[in-house]
């Protein structure tokens, strides 16, 4: 019993009854320790995104050194990392050894890289967004070039780049990505939030026209060679017959929902004679679709006198030609 005074009497002097308020001089070396702290921490993980980068720039300078590259950034964080052996690797490999081999990964990895090292500076608070739009125009455009050849490669290319070998490897992660898109294939992210909006603007109409005619095309692009193949058909050697039920409902569904809402953009931001036109013809076109009705009302309301928003001052454009 004796033990346990002494004890709490200890506790007691150590109590904050005895403790004193922060001067204001203790405050002020407390917030510059701080400071300090959080400039040493940002110091770091700036010296890591910049080694990040100038690793994946030289990484993607070919289809073989950004294959090398990614073995390397795998090895490390599946194999290494979670303390496997080597032969673990090594037999990953012997079985993997097709997919590897597949030219259509070597392209893969290589605009893998390029959104990885685009998405590191646009999460930069000095970020130039008229040069990022630029790049993500150029590598979405690579992309849907030829989208049958990247067919094999379609789930890797939807990886949120965040998430990839690559950027675990460099310990990439909770990046604040405003207005932009973790994923070169997520065309709604990246043209809703990247490419159109510097286009609205009546200065730049063919632009903002070519910009949307180019998603259009993207869209159905992706599900024409990139959705599941279709069934077996019962009548062989019918073209309709050899595309994936994906791109049937595009076509029925998606495509003039997206051409609609192009023709709505276009009205809104300068182009209302043509675009009402075009948008009356693709109600009488589409008068069974299920969102008739709805374009409906919302084209009388854009009708109304002083309905059509005044369209908002642009930057330089993006070129869609």
């Amino acid at each position: 019993m004796r033990i346990a005074k002494t004890l709490l009497c200890a506790a007691l002097t150590l109590s904050p009854a005895y403790s004193e308020p922060l001067s204001s001089v203790d405050r002020e070396a407390l917030l510059m320790n701080l400071d300090k702290l959080r400039e040493s921490a940002d110091a770091r993980v700036d010296a890591r995104f910049r080694m990040a980068i100038a690793a994946y720039r030289e990484a993607m300078a070919s289809g073989d050194a950004a294959k090398e590259f990614y073995l390397k950034c795998l090895e490390k964080v599946e194999f290494e990392d979670r303390q496997k052996k080597a032969s673990d690797f090594r037999e990953w490999k012997r079985k993997e050894a097709e997919k590897l081999a597949d030219p259509a990964l070597a392209i893969a990895l290589r605009i893998q890289l390029q959104w990885l090292v685009l998405t590191l500076q646009a999460a930069s608070e000095e970020a130039d967004r008229a040069k990022l739009a630029s790049g993500a125009f150029e590598l979405v455009s690579a992309i849907f070039q030829d989208p049958e050849k990247l067919r094999s490669q379609a789930g890797l290319l939807s990886e949120d780049v965040t998430s990839s070998v690559f950027a675990r490897a460099y310990e990439i992660g909770n990046l604040k990505l405003e207005d932009w898109s973790g994923s070169p294939t997520a065309l709604e992210t990246i043209y809703d939030k990247i490419l159109l909006p510097p286009l609205r603007n009546p200065q730049h109409l063919d632009s903002l026209r070519n910009a949307w005619i180019k998603r259009i095309q993207q869209e159905g692009a992706m599900q024409e060679f990139w959705a599941a193949p279709p069934k077996e058909n019962k009548r062989l050697g019918m073209a309709e017959d050899l595309r994936p039920p994906e791109y049937a409902r595009f076509l029925e569904e998606t495509l003039p929902r997206l051409q609609w809402q192009m023709e709505v953009d276009l009205f809104k931001n300068g182009d209302e004679s043509d675009a009402a036109k075009r948008m009356l013809a693709h109600i009488e076109k589409y008068i069974q679709h299920k969102a008739a009705r709805e374009w409906g009302e919302e084209f009388r309301k854009l009708l109304a006198p002083g309905a059509a928003p005044a369209p908002p001052a642009g930057e330089p454009p993006l070129t869609a030609e």
